[in-house]
């Protein structure tokens, strides 16, 4: 088994306004979606133990982009637009929905799905639908219900427990852990989580490394 990756040596790359506009498709990415207010931006900043990595906002849904951060050559996190409660104007809304559609649908180097919901308000219809179109791309999904420290432990995994009877209704590869950016519960597992969807890419690259190394001999 390979380290796990240091994920604060993860540094932005891009932001898309679509697939059209990001860098090759190659290597493996890893996406994180979720509705405006799902505390996204948090989430990242705090798996890659950064400050400001991923911006924050007092107002949900700022991230109007596809937002591309390198963990290590080939492997990067892909910040996705918040859906469902921004303020925003409809025909900027149904464009970061095709944006988003498009990202999830097409996109060759997608290994995984995180889908973070508020666990006080968890699997909303667009949740269930981000998660649905994920398994029927045959992408494993990882459910993260965020602000976990805003309730008792008893009844954080009640809830957990719940979505996880509902993630068996989707018949995919669907995980669902607990997640508080603030306290840090859960961080080691999503950490896990990402090293085991980066490690068939890392170890083609250790393999043509070995290749060029040999040639070069």
């Amino acid at each position: 088994m390979d380290q796990p990756l240091d994920y604060r040596q993860t540094h932005f790359i891009t932001s898309a306004p679509d697939i059209r506009h990001l860098p090759t498709d190659s290597g493996a990415e890893i996406a994180f979606a979720g509705r405006s207010n799902a505390g996204k931006s948090s989430a990242l900043n705090r798996i890659t133990d950064q400050k400001g990595l991923a911006r924050t906002s007092k107002t949900p849904g700022r991230t109007q982009l596809i937002n591309m951060f390198e963990v290590t050559a080939g492997c990067n996190l892909i910040d996705l637009p918040g859906y469902g409660f921004a303020q925003v104007p409809l025909e900027l809304k149904k464009k970061w929905q095709q944006a988003l559609g498009e990202y999830l649908q097409k996109r060759e180097s997608l290994k995984g799905l995180v889908v973070l919901m508020d666990i006080r308000h968890p699997m909303k219809d667009l949740d269930q639908q981000m998660i649905l179109w994920a398994v029927e791309s045959n992408l494993p999904v990882l459910v993260l219900l965020t602000k976990a420290d805003k309730l008792k432990s008893g009844a954080r995994k009640q809830i957990q427990m719940k979505i996880s009877d509902m993630a068996k209704g989707f018949e995919g590869d669907v995980q669902v852990e607990m997640f508080s950016s603030l306290k840090g519960i859960g961080l080691d597992q999503v950490r896990r989580k990402l090293d085991t969807w980066f490690a068939p890419e890392r170890e083609r690259q250790r393999i043509m490394a070995e290749q060029a190394q040999d040639n070069d001999e």
